[in-house]
């Protein structure tokens, strides 16, 4: 076991560094954040390091020198003065109503208004709030400076009650515009979350905040570089790679290929989870440790209740302007996916404005695949790890006519209410085109697939070390129109040097009994 000890779940600052955790020094970028502007907002994923990033700005404000003791920041810094600060962490309740947001806007404030004061003419929360910002000044002869932590959480707790939503953001906006109209009295302030709620918004009031979420210079402020990688856990890549008794280069490229990828900035630096490293090299085990600490399920009743097509989502395109903008009445789901982290920037086409998206790496791709299928079958989350093993063996063994039976299986005792919506025809098409989706991307973890999807019917490659399955699904047709198709499109062409078996896969899905009704074989 290493003699590190890592900040896993530690969010102070002062502890960090007091308590001998390792530190990942991102001061330089602090530093830069704090001499060239007033107020900021920045949206991250979980567990990316946002709640430690507030509280290094608090002990920088409060002059905390000693604990920057060989950090950049100590040569950067000369001054050192001490300003008021107020920190509102706003993680640590549920929001099930308005009151459970009052009573904790209520607690902060009370507790400021001892330290500065209070006035009795002042009983609206953005009053008090701002009475408090004058009389820290005032009285500290400091401008103040405000920390906000998931200013989002009960926005984004309650993505699916429009209503209550729309009375925390009701709540919130005033609260925040506050931060405007105190500009004389604020030294600076910093609003962090997992996303940006736009439209009708609690920023839309709060004008002069900068964004820094698609910044290239502050891209790196949350998260690991390579270069820190490098620099910070050499010795520990080294130790991993004994451990799992592979070379220093292939420990990297499997760190790489299982935690990288997140890229919050066109052509910016690839991210490391640091969550999930800090984690591994802790325990010497590559694990799943961010996907496993906070299950997705509002992503997935929000895909669910929008009917998306979950191919659409592997591979979106869309502007920064819906990448930064959510709002309770959309039907695209893609914003809220990309801000929480299961997508992420993979292209950009700076002529069009144009992002393109897919997931981040390994981790969250097999995790978030994963966690969806239950969702969408009567497969129990527990069984589908083995459902999973199971496909993959039988498609590696040849057995076709087992996989499809397994496949039937999952579309099986499915009720029609949980499948269709408002438009029957389409919901049932996207629903045997989602499952298909699932089903494919989790053997694709550990088979070679090509998957196509377009006006109800499906085309796929899949190639084992002995096979290569050319399959045509068709919706409400017959299993012998999408075996000719094979033939036609000449799908099977590009293998026809190739020495493993070719099996050529017809199939067709049925409306009627909302499953695979048959399959041929050439």
């Amino acid at each position: 076991m290493s003699q590190t000890i890592y900040p896993i779940g530690i969010q102070n600052f002062e502890k960090i560094r007091k308590d001998g955790y390792l530190y990942v020094d991102k001061t330089a970028l602090i530093y830069q954040l704090v001499t060239t502007g007033s107020y900021y907002f920045l949206s991250r994923p979980r567990r990316f390091g946002k709640s430690l990033l507030l509280s290094t700005l608090e002990a920088y404000f409060q002059g905390k020198r000693e604990l920057f003791e060989g950090l950049a920041m100590e040569k950067l810094e000369k001054n050192w003065l001490s300003y008021p600060i107020l920190h509102l962490d706003l993680n640590i309740s549920q929001y099930a109503s308005t009151t459970d947001l009052e009573d904790i806007l209520h607690r902060n404030l009370a507790a400021w208004e001892k330290l500065y004061g209070a006035d009795s003419a002042e009983r609206s929360l953005a009053l008090r709030f701002a009475g408090v910002i004058e009389r820290a000044c005032l009285q500290t002869g400091q401008r103040v400076v405000i920390l906000v932590d998931e200013y989002d959480k009960p926005l984004l707790q309650n993505l699916h009650d429009e209503e209550l939503q729309t009375r925390l953001r009701n709540m919130l906006k005033p609260f925040y515009g506050v931060l405007k109209s105190m500009d004389r009295y604020i030294r600076f302030a910093l609003l962090t979350g997992v996303t940006k709620f736009g439209k009708v918004s609690v920023f839309s009031d709060l004008n002069n905040l900068d964004d820094l979420s698609m910044r290239q210079p502050y891209a790196a402020i949350c998260g690991i570089t390579e270069a820190e990688l490098c620099t910070y856990f050499d010795a520990d890549i080294h130790t991993l790679a004994a451990s799992l008794q592979l070379t220093y280069d292939e420990t990297r490229a499997l760190l790489r290929k299982r935690y990288d990828g997140y890229h919050f900035v066109a052509g910016g630096p690839g991210i490391y989870n640091p969550f999930s490293l800090l984690n591994t090299f802790k325990y010497m085990r590559p694990e799943d440790y961010w996907f496993e600490t906070g299950t997705p399920t509002y992503l997935v009743e929000l895909l669910k209740r929008t009917h998306y097509d979950l191919y659409d989502m592997a591979n979106a395109e869309t502007t920064a302007d819906v990448l930064n903008s959510i709002d309770a009445v959309s039907a695209d789901p893609v914003p809220v996916i990309y801000q929480s982290g299961y997508l992420t920037i993979k292209d950009y086409d700076p002529e069009f404005g144009i992002y393109r998206l897919g997931f981040p790496n390994q981790e969250v791709e097999e995790g978030f695949v994963k966690y969806l299928l239950p969702f969408y079958t009567n497969v129990q989350a527990a069984k589908t790890p083995f459902e999973i093993k199971r496909f993959v063996r039988e498609v590696e063994g040849g057995d076709y006519d087992a996989f499809f039976h397994r496949l039937q299986s999952f579309f099986a005792d499915i009720s029609y209410e949980a499948i269709v919506g408002r438009n029957p025809e389409r919901d049932m098409e996207l629903h045997y085109r989602n499952v298909l989706f699932i089903v494919f991307k989790l053997v694709g973890l550990y088979t070679q697939v090509e998957y196509h999807t377009s006006n109800g019917r499906i085309d796929l490659v899949l190639q084992t070390d002995r096979y290569v399955y050319v399959m045509e699904f068709k919706l409400n047709g017959t299993a012998e129109e999408a075996l000719r198709q094979i033939e036609e499109k000449r799908y099977a062409l590009p293998f026809s040097a190739d020495k493993r078996q070719v099996i050529e896969i017809g199939a067709n899905f049925s409306s009627a009994t909302r499953n695979i009704e048959r399959w041929l074989v050439r």
